[in-house]
């Protein structure tokens, strides 16, 4: 059970809340509703494996640059309690798990599922050269919503972009105000980010910046899709929620932004999940 803990915690299993709500929520327009069982079953297990894949490599090529850095000297990989070829291990098999759930899902999921992987194991060395590693990072992540579509289409005809786009601002803002954290530790170290280039001040009014285009490409995508009231219900709280975690994040107080991070973010992508699928229902 401690070995448990131990993985649990190395790859933030709850931070799948971020990804995978957006998976479903393209998986469920695609169809109208609820895709059923199997195609849901899939697109889960599909959506959790790549992202465990994703964490261990970055956890794995990051292991002697966390252990460097004070607030993640101690995390199990970067003191040596998960070896290195276990994680190896990890990734491999669950790129693995990843490439099967798409095979049975239909053929135009196995084949953009090496360029999915390579964009989500690859953001993690991004930050060794750009400062725009945030955004890489929210195009991984905006393939979830991509992916819950020809899951479940098998086509992208008819794909609204727009979502693709929205979740790359919204991931690369809440990405932006977390790397606050770090920003004097990736000055000293070298490392590419927005608060090391810009500051805190500058990279938070940015992070705001990237959310405000979210949340219009989050509108514009629901009007486009005529999704009615209650996506429209849920865009409001979504921009509460984006609006408060901006409020309680300054550029001389960053004691909240675990609450900003996890908390804020995950109830974005929960309640545009259930107010996609609601609006759905209404629709009939």
């Amino acid at each position: 059970m401690s070995r448990l803990k131990l993985w649990l915690e190395t790859i933030k299993i709850s931070h799948s809340v971020f990804a995978l709500p957006f998976a479903l929520m393209g998986a469920f327009l695609a169809a109208g509703g609820p895709p059923g069982w199997r195609v849901a079953g899939w697109t889960v297990l599909a959506a959790v494996a790549v992202r465990t894949a994703a964490m261990t490599f970055n956890r794995l090529v990051d292991r002697r640059l966390d252990a460097a850095n004070p607030r993640t000297a101690s995390r199990a990989l970067a003191t040596g309690a998960i070896p290195a070829w276990e994680a190896g291990l990890v990734v491999a098999v669950s790129s693995g798990v990843f490439v099967a759930a798409c095979a049975a899902l239909n053929p135009l999921t196995l084949r953009i599922a090496p360029i999915v992987l390579a964009l989500t194991l690859g953001y993690s060395l991004t930050k060794r050269f750009t400062a725009l590693a945030h955004l890489v990072l929210g195009a991984a992540l905006a393939l979830a919503p991509l992916g819950g579509w020809i899951a479940t289409a098998g086509t992208l005809d008819g794909y609204p972009i727009a979502l693709s786009l929205a979740v790359v601002f919204w991931v690369a803002g809440f990405d932006v105000v977390y790397g606050c954290l770090d920003e004097a530790f990736d000055r000293k170290a070298g490392l590419h980010s927005i608060p090391a280039r810009l500051g805190r001040r500058g990279a938070l009014r940015l992070a705001r910046a990237f959310h405000v285009a979210a949340f219009a490409l989050f509108a514009w995508t629901g009007w486009h899709l005529g999704l009615g009231l209650p996506y429209l219900t849920g865009l409001v709280l979504a921009g509460l929620a984006l609006t408060y975690e901006h409020a309680i994040v300054r550029p001389d107080d960053l004691s909240k932004i675990q609450v900003s991070f996890l908390t804020m973010n995950g109830l974005v992508s929960a309640v545009l999940f259930a107010a996609t699928w609601l609006s759905l229902a209404v629709q009939g």
